[in-house]
């Protein structure tokens, strides 16, 4: 079958169309992707388990009648499970699982129609801002093959960012959807706590700090599928309101004129912000302007240091949590190597801890969650650099030196008492802040935030610019997203290593 040359001229939305007018075939379209997929994977290592067959059967059965029958699409190995799919969720303790269920997204994403040909590559339990699983290998930038696509989503990332197709799924716990998206040049929306479900088996993942959803070329793919997925499922903890009218109908309205707060600091530390990602802000904040918004410089004051190890104590439970939950699906027990050194040594200082000490971290993140909603009293939107730096090289987030001595010790043995005598969480905090500093944030209040492709380094590597709303309003972000989108199109900047033909 011939391929579908113009595939990569088309966004999602275009592509159902060219479906639903007969156009060009679903068929058509599965095969273009596969054989897209295959001219560049090799080189990215971002589709880690192929789903031909599978994709292909669903062809042939008939495809459910939604906003993306026919299009093709990709799923993250992580949360997402497929009947009858291995999912390995980036580790090798979970190489031979396949489950006998369906999670809801899957459910949701299979009735808009999209037709799922693979799984993408993710570090062991999302736990990591790079793709560089020990399972799996690394995924590779598209925009330059010796730098990490970001994580945990970080395989879809490079997906969609080398046009392999133009919408796929992530989840986003710590900034696993808007990272990727700003390494490799692409959208990337966040949305609210409780906006999609978690179900059935899954309840509040990471506190409830996880959110899935997808990364896109453009903003309509993304508000189209968000109408798709949203909504509660049944037993589902809280629910995000229901939107006033489809997201979709945002794309192209009018934001107003809104009063934008410019950050210029890192919000979990106090590491630098590269002169790259500050020139991208900027720049964007002079766009902003010229289309009619109001800046102003301004920061909320957070306990950066509160903030920053009571997080890492949640996923440090949370890792202990993963863990458990790997025996009860795998039912055996796990030696030393089915698990990588850092999520052995989170899991470990997540069982040093009391059960007194992470509601005490509960309570002080709720604390600052309170100082966010007091600061966004007065904005519409928060707007920083996504992350600290341009996209950095394979390798450098490995623990090096004393880190790597230490990270092996307490993946064998569990720290106890030493976790606090020795102030280890500060010691994470200061190591592990560097490169995500301020994605987290909107994790742990809840509120939307989104990844726009705005600018690019000297280097040609993708800088994004982080926009984050109040609770609920990822209507006003699509509207804005939009607006952006058609002031500085980025849909046609395709990275060096790119599935068009």
């Amino acid at each position: 079958m011939a391929e579908f040359r113009e595939f990569g001229a088309y966004d999602a939305l275009g592509l159902a169309q060219l479906v639903r007018d007969g156009e060009v075939s679903a068929e058509t379209l599965l095969e273009s992707a596969i054989t897209r997929c295959e001219r560049v994977n090799d080189d990215l290592n971002a589709v880690i388990t192929p789903m031909y067959d599978v994709a292909r059967q669903a062809v042939a059965a008939g495809l459910p009648d939604g906003p993306f029958t026919g299009v093709p699409f990709l799923i993250k190995d992580l949360l997402a499970a497929w009947k009858g799919v291995p999912l390995g969720n980036g580790s090798r303790y979970y190489r031979d699982y396949v489950p006998d269920w369906d999670s809801e997204m899957v459910l949701r994403y299979r009735a808009s129609g999209a037709v799922t040909f693979g799984k993408t590559n993710t570090p062991e339990f999302g736990i990591v801002g790079t793709t560089e699983p020990v399972a799996n290998g690394p995924s590779r930038n598209p925009w330059n093959l010796e730098y990490t696509t970001g994580g945990s989503s970080g395989g879809t990332g490079a997906a969609v960012g080398a046009r392999i197709v133009p919408m796929a799924s992530g989840g986003d716990g710590g900034g696993s959807i808007r990272i990727p998206a700003a390494c490799n040049g692409i959208f990337g929306l966040k949305p609210s706590r409780g906006r999609n479900p978690s179900g059935p088996k899954a309840g509040t993942p990471w506190y409830g700090q996880v959110q899935e959803g997808v990364l896109s070329v453009s903003v309509r793919d993304t508000a189209a599928m968000l109408d798709a997925t949203a909504g509660p499922d049944a037993g589902c903890p809280y629910m995000a309101p229901p939107p006033k009218r489809p997201f979709l109908q945002e794309v192209g309205a009018k934001p107003g004129r809104l009063r934008i707060a410019v950050c210029r600091e890192a919000m979990l530390s106090d590491a630098p912000i590269d002169p790259e990602c500050l020139a991208g802000l900027d720049a964007t904040a002079k766009l902003l302007e010229s289309l009619g918004h109001r800046i102003f410089e301004a920061a909320p004051k957070l306990d950066k240091r509160t903030l920053a190890t009571s997080y890492i104590l949640r996923i440090a439970a949370d890792t202990a949590g993963d863990i458990w939950e790997a025996e009860q699906a795998v039912g055996r027990k796990p030696e030393y190597d089915d698990f990588e050194p850092t999520t052995r040594a989170l899991a470990n200082l997540g069982r040093s801890f009391s059960a007194a000490d992470i509601s005490i971290a509960n309570r002080r993140l709720d604390l600052e969650v309170r100082k966010v909603g007091q600061f966004m009293q007065d904005y519409d939107i928060l707007l920083t650099p996504t992350l600290a730096k341009p996209p950095q090289k394979l390798g450098v987030f490995d623990p090096q030196g004393a880190d790597r001595i230490a990270t092996n010790i307490s993946s064998r043995i569990p720290v106890g008492p030493l976790a606090k005598k020795l102030n280890i969480l500060e010691q994470l905090a200061e190591s592990n802040f560097q490169f995500v500093v301020s994605t987290p944030v909107a994790n742990i209040t809840g509120e939307p935030s989104m990844s726009v492709p705005l600018h690019w380094s000297r280097d040609g590597l993708p800088v994004g610019m982080m926009f984050t709303a109040k609770m609920a309003q990822e209507a006003l972000l699509l509207r804005l997203a939009a607006q952006l989108e058609e002031a500085q199109p980025w849909q046609d900047r395709t990275p060096p290593v790119c599935a068009n033909l």
